[in-house]
């Protein structure tokens, strides 16, 4: 789903882990999947809430027209090309790295979606319930609660931000999707979804109004854990910010560098400082500013800059334990958190080492 990163985490994890689980397939497989496809579609797909910060940033780097900047941008994006390939040829493969493979092995030879001693970061009781005997399973109870919750996100971006943007028509609709709440507005999909799924199966006679709020309850105590981190990973995230961490890294790096290193290097740092961060989204804004006016002075490919600045922020919040879509990737999908970070960094680093050896290869092409 390329509409908003946490949607596609939460209902691909909520989705296919019963049928991951049935098949005998590790957690970690599934945390990788699920974490590695979503920052990728919604970066190289940007109709989104992803399209319109980056539209914003260059617009304040003076694009007057940045949507063709940043669709021109997307052949350079080599990272989030070659996670989304390297996905599809381990599924097809079947070859794993790391410990990945002794996740396989383990649930081959043993049965175990989940390591010994692995500590979920959240509890399948609480995700994970039996049909109740007499009732006929329909699938369009689930349908339509998810599909439900997918509209209304764009929709509450639009909303949160509207007051927050100028212009008229389509061209407010747009900035204001840009300035939405992302918080806010998973916070109203995900309630949109639960009130449509409770009057959907008040409707049909399937729960109690009662067993429905108890379920809901119960559904929101398995989050008590992955609330602390991520508050905790949030307040990380703001000294880093506060100290000028990423700022300081790129002004460094930017005394040292030659033109054909630039897009590699440019790469490199955004990823250090998403890492660093847990956020891509903060490394957008600190890389952009320092990618665009660099690539104007040393006559370096604007659009590889802009792509490598983009795809270095994907890959640090894909190799960071502090990043918001990781410790939600943990939680949507029941992995213990530091097994699905273990298990991913080695093909993120696969990716990232094929995205910097592009980057070199074009800079010295003079591409």
């Amino acid at each position: 789903l390329f509409i908003e990163t946490n949607i596609s985490i939460l209902t691909v994890g909520t989705l296919y882990r019963p049928i991951f689980d049935k098949l005998g397939i590790p957690r970690e497989k599934l945390g990788y999947i699920a974490d590695s496809t979503c920052a990728p579609t919604c970066i190289l797909v940007p109709f989104n809430a992803w399209g319109a910060f980056v539209m914003g940033l260059l617009l304040a780097q003076g694009y007057s027209e940045p949507f063709p900047v940043l669709m021109g941008s997307i052949v350079y994006n080599f990272y989030p090309i070659l996670t989304l390939i390297l996905i599809f040829v381990v599924i097809w493969s079947g070859i794993d790295v790391g410990d990945m493979k002794k996740a396989e092995i383990r649930a081959r030879d043993h049965g175990l979606i989940l390591r010994e001693g692995a500590v979920p970061m959240m509890d399948d009781s609480l995700s994970m319930m039996e049909a109740k005997p007499g009732i006929r399973e329909r699938s369009f109870n689930m349908i339509i609660p998810v599909a439900t919750m997918v509209l209304l996100m764009p929709t509450f971006l639009i909303y949160t931000g509207w007051s927050s943007a100028s212009g008229k028509g389509l061209a407010k609709a747009w900035e204001a999707l840009s300035k939405g709440s992302g918080s806010s507005a998973v916070l109203y999909a995900v309630s949109g979804a639960i009130l449509t799924a409770i009057f959907m199966y008040k409707a049909q006679r399937l729960m109690g109004i009662r067993e429905m709020i108890d379920l809901c309850l119960h559904g929101m105590s398995g989050m008590v854990g992955i609330t602390i981190l991520t508050v905790l990973a949030f307040a990380l995230n703001n000294m880093c910010r506060d100290l000028g961490t990423g700022q300081y890294m790129a002004d460094i790096a930017g005394q040292f560098v030659t033109p054909a290193l630039v897009p590699a290097l440019i790469f490199i740092i955004a990823g250090i400082i998403s890492f660093s961060t847990g956020t891509s989204w903060g490394a957008f804004a600190i890389m952009i500013a320092v990618a665009v006016p660099l690539a104007r002075e040393m006559d370096v490919n604007a659009n590889m800059a802009i792509a490598a600045a983009l795809g270095g922020g994907i890959f640090g919040d894909h190799c960071s334990p502090t990043s918001d879509t990781t410790i939600i990737t943990s939680m949507a999908t029941a992995n213990d958190h530091i097994d699905h970070v273990r298990t991913q960094l080695p093909y993120a680093l696969i990716a990232g080492l094929g995205a910097v050896l592009l980057y070199l290869v074009m800079g010295f092409a003079g591409v």
